[in-house]
C-alpha cells in the first residue's frame, strides 16, 4: 500500500483498491449501463462539431501510429465481414444509393468527362474503338440527362 508522508493511503492507491471492489462487485451489464448513460448525458451537452473534432483527433492518432499496412488488414477484414453477413440485395442497394448520390452531385459534363476517359482508356487497350471519345462522352451524357428527365 502506498502511503504519503502523513502515513496515509495515497489518492491513487485509494482510487485502484475502489475500482477494484467495483469490478468485484459488477458484472458486465452494470458497465454497459453506466456506459449508455454517460453517452447520453455527453451527447446533450456537446454539439456535432464537438463529435467531429474528437473524431478527428482520433483519427490522427490512429493514423500516426499506423501504417498503411494496418489500414490495409482493417479494410480486408470489414470487407470479408460485409461479404460474410450481407448478400446481393445489400450490394444492389448501396450501389442504387452511391449513384443517385453521384447523380445528385454532379452534372452533365461529369458525365461527358468519364465517359470521354473510358473511351480513351478504351481505345488504348486493345479496344476496337469504332466509337469516337467524344462521342461515347456525348452519348453518355445525353442519357444521363434523359434519365434525370424521367426521375423528375
Amino acid at each position: 500500500m502506498a502511503n504519503n508522508n502523513n502515513g496515509k493511503m495515497s489518492r491513487e492507491e485509494a482510487g485502484r483498491l475502489g475500482g477494484e471492489a467495483t469490478a468485484n462487485n459488477h458484472d458486465k451489464e452494470f458497465y454497459q449501463e453506466i456506459g449508455r448513460k454517460g453517452g447520453e448525458a455527453t451527447s446533450r451537452s456537446h454539439d456535432k462539431e464537438f463529435y467531429q473534432e474528437i473524431g478527428k483527433k482520433g483519427g490522427d492518432s490512429t493514423s500516426n501510429s499506423h501504417d498503411k499496412e494496418f489500414y490495409q488488414e482493417i479494410g480486408q477484414k470489414g470487407g470479408e465481414a460485409t461479404s460474410d453477413s450481407h448478400g446481393r440485395e445489400f450490394y444492389e442497394e448501396i450501389g442504387r444509393k452511391g449513384g443517385e448520390a453521384t447523380s445528385d452531385s454532379h452534372g452533365r459534363e461529369f458525365y461527358q468527362e468519364i465517359g470521354q476517359q473510358g473511351g480513351e482508356a478504351r481505345n488504348g487497350s486493345g479496344g476496337d474503338g469504332k466509337m469516337s471519345r467524344e462521342e461515347a462522352g456525348r452519348k453518355g451524357g445525353e442519357a444521363r440527362a434523359r434519365q434525370r428527365q424521367r426521375g423528375n
